[in-house]
């Protein structure tokens, strides 16, 4: 009869004394034994009792400590150890056999599945080796190739003894891109970009127009609970794996594949993806999309409603939470701010602009100009375009056209751009656009059909590209790494360039639309809006139209103003004012004619982008019109967060929130919704009682830090007067 003991079957009818000293080989122990009279010696099946992944440890080396979840969770191309306990001890002429697989029907022809012993044996670049045998305890390192798809993976044994393959599955893992390596695509040798670009789970996002830039708290949260889970899920969803997912996940080694995928799935336009677009200035059904703090509750709102898309999302929700999940698969990546933006519809690198003769901006042709835009960049090698083209490429989830037929955008190189390489891929004809357009204005006359050039604007688009700073919350300009200086020699040649590229045969002599520009002859006069007074909501709209005579001799001049309410990307929402008028200008005279928009006239058609464009059509008889137009955007009242005791990790805090009603009208329908990864679990909904007119309101509640570091608290107040307004606060938490 065999009793197990220590993990090696020895026959219990043998005394202790027949065994030799401790110090000799286990094999030898066994070959005394099996020489006993009468004995009928045979080992005990191998079998695998049980496995330690040696979590935290590994989790540490490999960076994956932050996360949340309780899975093993490693990095490719670094090795890993873990201790396999068996039922007794390897014998020599013993041998595991381990087996990785990710993905349906897994081979090691696609690199999804990979077979590799402790003796050596390897297929896909993975291997192990024993690194310590006690007793029935093995230390096994593990090392996965530094292209391995990401992923989750199934990891099985299989154990060869006596003649006999038996398997068993360890267990599951899940492999992202490694950063810190420098075998992967995605590898960022310096530790402070690093620190920002992938484990930096807070930021900032820029808003509002060139001559008023604001800022946004953004609550990435990559390594909140299930948002890894989820991130990989919206790999399993897109329409390449539903189309053939063996090819699919095969092509997850590939940070490019992967993130062309992702700038698909974000947005729902083709596949249920995370987010729906809505630029209509009507958010019924859903939330407003400037209410949002972070990614967090986006993307758990996705999974909980089943995969449908959540409503609603604009381009910097779209691109913080692209941010989320491309950080969370350890892609380094950033959100970039790009001001007057171009969206150029029929890739002919201008966009047209109309107007009637009234002052009204007409939302005629398909070409628009975004006061903002925003995009990601994620930073990995181009192996399909070489060196040059390594580093940062621009990711844009925000579906505004279709790539080879989905709404999906990149990755196309910075550097790529900057030069002018349109021909390349992904998307590079669009996005140089985005920066590089020209703008044309065109008066268009509703009576007969006809609508004239009036003049052709080569600057303006592309202005203060931005970004977070690293380490700081400051605002860092990235204009240069997408172009040449405006005007510069370099850039004329760029522009050329794309030009050429975008039509090889035609010819951009002395007629291109940039020398054309300067044929109607210039303007008399010129004009400008300034702004007089604060920009508040709530309160008047004061500017002055600045008209200037340009020549010696008197002017009369006939100007036709008006004000819409518009959405940020330029869709029109309501007429609030309009105004005509005739003024004479003495030779080289300027005056300021004053525009007045009470609230009254904007307060119901106001959206939560605060922004109003402004436009006046001056005419001179015999001249081409001068055309006139500044977005102004109004300040919200100010939200104040206070932090009222010293942070500590797993003790309460408390946070007070202070807002006055500006207004000489009550507020209600009041909400407070904040969030930060690392101070709260979730988020946290406080209803705000109503204020009446001129009210001050002031909210205490509490937050409880999980992690030591700087810590960053978004919030958003909302109410029937104020749909978004937005606070952050720093908070440093201590052990």
């Amino acid at each position: 009869m065999w009793t197990p003991d220590a993990g090696v079957g020895i026959p219990s009818s043998v005394p202790p004394s027949t065994f030799l000293k401790v110090g000799l080989s286990l094999n030898l122990e066994i070959a005394v034994s099996s020489r006993l009279p009468g004995s009928a010696f045979c080992l005990i099946a191998l079998e695998v009792q049980n496995v330690n992944w040696q979590m935290p440890v590994n989790r540490r080396a490999h960076h994956t400590d932050k996360y949340s979840s309780r899975d093993f969770i490693v990095r490719r191309g670094q090795p890993w150890e873990m201790v396999i306990s068996c039922s007794r001890s390897l014998e020599s002429g013993e041998d595991l056999n381990f087996v990785v697989s990710t993905g349906p029907q897994p081979s090691e022809s696609a690199r999804t599945k990979a077979v590799f012993s402790i003796s050596g044996r390897s297929t896909g670049g993975w291997n192990a080796a024993l690194k310590a045998n006690n007793n029935n305890n093995l230390t096994i390192v593990v090392a996965s190739p530094a292209n391995a798809p990401i992923g989750w993976y199934t990891m099985n044994v299989e154990i060869s003894s006596q003649g006999r393959v038996s398997s068993q599955k360890l267990g599951m893992f899940i492999l992202l891109f490694n950063p810190w390596l420098q075998a992967d695509d995605v590898f960022m040798s310096n530790s402070a970009e690093r620190q920002e670009y992938v484990e930096e789970d807070s930021g900032i996002i820029y808003v509002g127009s060139t001559n008023r830039i604001g800022m946004v708290g953004w609550n990435f949260g990559q390594f909140e609970e299930d948002i890894l889970s989820i991130s990989l899920s919206i790999l399993d969803r897109s329409l390449n794996f539903r189309r053939d997912p063996v090819t699919d996940v095969a092509r997850r080694n590939d940070p490019k594949y992967v993130c062309r995928v992702l700038s698909a799935m974000i947005n729902s336009n083709d596949d249920n993806g995370v987010l729906a677009g809505n630029w209509s200035g009507n958010y019924a059904g859903g939330l407003d999309p400037r209410t949002w703090n972070g990614s967090v509750e986006i993307l758990k709102n996705w999974k909980k409603s089943g995969f449908r898309p959540v409503q609603y999302g604009q381009c910097w929700v779209f691109a913080g939470t692209l941010n989320t999940v491309l950080r969370c698969l350890g892609v380094p990546s950033r959100v970039i701010t790009n001001f007057n933006s171009a969206h150029d519809t029929d890739r002919n690198l201008s966009v047209d602009v109309y107007y009637d003769a009234m002052g009204n901006p007409l939302e005629k042709g398909s070409d628009s100009v975004w006061n903002f835009h925003v995009w990601n960049e994620g930073w990995f090698v181009r192996t399909d375009l070489g060196p040059s083209y390594n580093g940062w490429q621009v990711l844009d989830a925000t579906p505004q056209e279709r790539s080879q037929g989905v709404f999906q955008c990149g990755p196309a190189s910075v550097n790529g751009i900057r030069d002018g390489d349109i021909n390349l891929n992904f998307d590079m004809v669009f996005i140089f656009a985005e920066v590089n357009a020209d703008r044309i204005t065109w008066i268009y006359n509703s009576s007969n059909g006809s609508q004239k050039q009036n003049s052709l604007d080569t600057y303006s688009i592309g202005k203060y590209i931005s970004t977070k700073a690293v380490g700081s919350n400051s605002r860092l300009d990235v204009t240069d790494k997408y172009k040449y200086p405006e005007g510069s020699s370099e850039e004329r040649q760029v522009h050329q360039k794309a030009l050429s590229k975008l039509k090889p045969n035609a010819s951009f002599g002395p007629t291109s639309a940039r020398d054309l520009a300067g044929e109607e002859g210039t303007p008399s006069i010129s004009g400008r809006f300034r702004v007089v007074g604060a920009l508040a909501v709530g309160k008047e709209v004061s500017l002055a139209l600045m008209l200037k005579n340009l020549t010696r001799d008197r002017k009369t001049v006939t100007v036709n103003m008006t004000a819409w309410t518009i959405v940020y990307n330029g869709t029109l929402v309501h007429e609030v004012w309009k105004d005509s008028a005739t003024i004479s200008l003495d030779p080289e005279e300027e005056i300021q004619h004053p525009v007045k928009i009470a609230y009254s006239r904007y307060d119901r058609y106001l959206k939560a982008d605060n922004m109003i464009r402004t436009t006046a059509i001056c005419k001179v008889t015999d001249e081409a019109e001068v055309v006139v137009e500044r977005d102004v955007i109004l300040d919200n009242p100010t939200l104040t967060l206070e932090v009222l005791d010293e942070a500590h990790v797993r003790k309460p805090v408390n946070v007070q929130m202070l807002f006055s009603n500006p207004l000489d009208e009550p507020v209600r329908d009041c909400v407070l919704m904040v969030e930060g990864s690392g101070l709260l679990r979730g988020n946290l909904k406080i209803d705000v009682p109503a204020l009446r007119p001129k009210e001050k309101s002031r909210i205490r509640f509490e937050i409880l830090p999980t992690r030591s570091g700087t810590k960053q608290l978004v919030a958003d107040f909302s109410c029937n007067k104020f749909p978004a307004i937005k606070a952050m606060l720093s908070i440093d938490v201590a052990e």
